[in-house]
């Protein structure tokens, strides 16, 4: 029975719950009553249940699919303006015991070049990030309890933050590994990490055995109740995502959305952020094999619809999707992007070679970081490389009741400002340069206080002169 405050995968992310929901979507996507009704919710800004942003996701009238678009583009502003935060990527290790089928890294893959980086080469790819201008990154590891041990993964954060290059330095780590006990996740909340995040896959539990057939990724609700466990071991920024294409996608749209909803029932706290990826091609992998594929015009009204129906979450888009898939969804809700990344396990330290399949995908968007940040402020946004809210403490509820009442852009907006000063200054390109000090002249008259107004110009001005890491 569905029972959103059980902490029973089985109650949380009901199958039959699920099924319904989808057979009610049909039965009403073209009650227009009703269609009107759930928009008019959404206007809110208070977001929607998995019932009724299905409805919105299974209508295909021209009109209301414009709306939803319109809205998604409104809501994304309210909650977190201009700004796009950017993150690197750093894989540790590609040893993995699991046999997904999905993913080249499975243990029966004898043709993937194994790596494992020691802290010496660790050190290595961190100070090439730091070159680049990245402040921000997300470890990844293959789940191989004897390769990549919880305290390999602790000794690995612990000598990213004390890598200190020029003016680079990494100010917050956020996790990617595979779900651990309680116990583990309080050892990463020690470590100082920011987000957890851990992808489900797929929340149909028919399918995720069949693509899991090997390895403890196969138990289905130890994976899927590990961000309770995130919880209770203090974590409390926690980060969903599914990998459309395994199966169908309104399946996956409303388990993703029933997690948030379980997570805000139990805990007060939703998702920190919800990812968008979608299965690519790697070695050993060809995304033809999954049936659940789905279309750009498809994927962009997902997008759409978790910002309407989750209108406080970040959401996350990385170097999986081609530049014109990533321009078409920015405005639609995504707050956080990848740039200048690569998959390979010591990927940034040394030039990747044509021949090397150590990738875990194929990225699309191959541009560097510097073409990323000044493609994005051609395009209107401020590139951010802030990451103030995990250092001042205003995580878990404290972010959320902040952003959930859109006062969150007092934060963002002058951090912003001031983390892209400090990028213009150390790393950009003579265009970058020019482009960023433009954009900050005028965007620091959009600051609606007089005093962080001018505390903002008086930082700025301080970063000119050599001054660092000034933060609200």
């Amino acid at each position: 029975m569905y029972d959103k405050t059980s902490r029973k995968a089985e109650d949380f992310i009901n199958h039959q719950e699920i099924l319904d929901t989808l057979a009610y979507a049909d039965a009403h996507k073209d009650d227009m009553p009703l269609v009107r009704e759930i928009i008019a919710k959404a206007r809110e800004r208070k977001g929607l249940d998995h019932r009724e942003a299905s409805v919105l996701l299974a209508c295909e009238d021209s009109e209301v699919v414009a709306e939803i678009f319109a809205l998604a583009k409104e809501i994304k502003q309210d909650y977190y303006g201009n700004r796009i935060v950017l993150f690197a990527p750093l894989y540790l290790s590609n040893y993995c015991v699991n046999g997904c089928l999905y993913c080249p890294y499975h243990g029966k893959n004898k043709n993937i070049r194994r790596v494992k980086l020691t802290q010496e080469q660790i050190r290595e790819e961190v100070i090439a990030l730091q070159d680049m201008g990245h402040k921000r990154l997300a470890i990844e590891a293959g789940e191989d309890p004897l390769m990549n041990p919880i305290e390999y993964i602790l000794e690995s954060i612990d000598t990213i933050y004390n890598i200190h290059h020029k003016n680079g330095a990494i100010r917050r780590i956020n996790v990617n590994i595979a779900a651990t006990t309680v116990e583990n996740y309080k050892k990463l909340k020690d470590a100082e990490i920011g987000t957890y995040i851990l992808f489900q896959e797929t929340y149909n539990k028919e399918s995720y055995l069949k693509l899991h057939p090997t390895g403890p990724k196969h138990d289905y609700d130890y994976h899927t109740e590990a961000m309770d466990r995130a919880m209770d071991g203090g974590i409390d920024d926690v980060g969903l995502g599914v990998l459309y294409g395994l199966e169908l996608y309104r399946y996956e749209f409303a388990g993703v959305l029933m997690h948030a909803e379980h997570l805000e029932a139990v805990h007060g706290v939703g998702p920190h952020t919800i990812s968008m990826p979608r299965v690519k091609r790697a070695d050993d992998i060809d995304p033809d094999d999954f049936d659940g594929g789905i279309s750009d015009e498809t994927f962009g009204k997902l997008c759409a619809l978790i910002r309407i129906a989750v209108p406080y979450t970040g959401m996350i888009i990385s170097t999986r999707e081609s530049k014109k898939v990533r321009e078409m969804v920015l405005p639609l809700g995504i707050s956080q992007i990848s740039g200048g990344s690569r998959t390979s396990v010591g990927g940034y330290a040394e030039e990747e070679l044509p021949e090397d399949n150590s990738a875990q995908f194929d990225v699309s968007d191959r541009r560097s970081l510097d073409e990323v940040v000044n493609w994005l402020m051609r395009l209107g946004y401020i590139p951010s490389f802030c990451t103030a809210c995990y250092r001042a403490g205003r995580t878990g509820d404290r972010f959320m009741e902040i952003c959930k009442n859109m006062q969150i852009l007092n934060c963002c907006h002058p951090n912003a400002l001031l983390t892209l000063k400090e990028y213009l200054e150390d790393y950009a390109g003579e265009d970058t340069y020019r482009l960023g000090m433009d954009l900050i002249k005028k965007e620091i008259h959009v600051i609606p206080n007089e005093k962080v107004r001018k505390k903002t110009s008086d930082y700025l001005n301080d970063i000119v002169a050599g001054g660092r890491d000034f933060r609200f």
